[in-house]
């Protein structure tokens, strides 16, 4: 079939694609959504969770029938008729995975393509809650701009509009140009992540939530055994780093509480105070009635037993610095 795009060629037809054909396909590369989490850039997802699930260790969340992915799969047409409506171009659907012939690893699944007689473009379609408003308001954020970008690596398309939903009624449309230096740089983080999965290198972990989540699955139980990893100089220094964070951690909380209770002071009895940079509050929670578990369980332990549910454990990670003989 002849293509239509620069450095891509289609991979596979998703008109009538069950999830378990479109997971086998995802597994082949990195998707445009998949981009920022694998450059370390998404504020949801850690490269290690996506790791997991390329390597066919975890199957991805199915989250389909989340609140926002249903109404912006509802919202998708809508939304790429009022684009065509406002800009006067015409949209079509793709209706394929397209793959970069010189980065076979990369894969696109386009919302839409833009007819243009200069030249097509892109178009990706978004929706956001109102909460979300503040991240839109200095352009596209990171994450959708590395999606964008990743896209148009695919297609060799010079330039995408992403058109946004917000709150239910602000729509925005914001163009994204090619920029190859951006590419090239995107292309190379990526391929280092792709690595890790052809050659099966586990990621560092970043630091994250998420990343912490994936290494409590990676990693569920203990064994009962003590690794001995006090001749390893990266290792022991690496814990002489926690040791320094902790006790830096320390003190800073220490002088926040500081600070919190001379404010306190200040307010006395008051419910708030303003200040040049801004204002807090102080106010009284509300009462409210809570079970006593510890006599629930005295007097009535068939309750307790009828009415409560197995909790999973999950690993904890406790710090034990050694001791100085005085």
């Amino acid at each position: 079939m002849k293509t239509r795009y620069h450095h891509a060629i289609r991979l596979a037809s998703t008109s009538n694609l069950t999830r378990d054909a479109w997971l086998q396909i995802r597994q082949q590369g990195i998707g445009s959504s998949d981009a920022a989490v694998a450059i370390g850039l998404s504020p949801y997802k850690s490269p290690l969770s996506l790791w997991l699930e390329k390597t066919q260790r975890k199957v991805p969340d199915d989250l389909s029938e989340k609140d926002a992915v249903i109404w912006g799969t509802v919202l998708e047409p809508v939304l790429a008729s009022v684009y065509a409506e406002r800009t006067g171009k015409k949209v079509r659907r793709v209706n394929s995975v397209l793959q970069n012939t010189d980065y076979p690893f990369m894969l696109a699944n386009l919302d839409r393509e833009v007819l243009d007689p200069a030249g097509d473009g892109v178009l990706e379609i978004k929706t956001a809650g109102y909460h979300s408003a503040p991240q839109w308001e200095e352009g596209v954020p990171v994450a959708y701009q590395c999606q964008v970008l990743h896209q148009l690596a695919v297609t060799g398309h010079a330039w995408a509009d992403v058109a946004v939903l917000i709150g239910g009624q602000d729509f925005r449309i914001y163009r994204i140009h090619r920029d190859d230096d951006k590419i090239a740089d995107l292309i190379q983080r990526e391929a280092q992540f792709w690595r890790c999965v052809t050659d099966d290198l586990q990621p560092e972990p970043d630091g994250s939530d998420d990343a912490g989540q994936a290494l409590q699955w990676l990693f569920p139980r203990d064994d009962g055994q003590t690794v001995d990893l006090s001749e390893s100089v990266e290792y022991n220094a690496l814990f002489s780093e926690l040791l320094q964070l902790r006790q830096n951690k320390e003190e800073t909380e220490r002088q926040e509480s500081q600070v919190k209770q001379r404010l306190q002071v200040a307010l006395g009895s008051a419910t708030a105070a303003v200040f040049q940079q801004g204002r807090i509050t102080w106010r009284k929670a509300k009462d409210r009635l809570v079970p006593d578990l510890d006599k629930l369980t005295l007097e009535h332990p068939e309750i307790l037993q009828q009415y409560g549910k197995p909790v999973l454990g999950s690993r904890r990670f406790l710090v034990q610095p050694e001791r100085s003989e005085s």
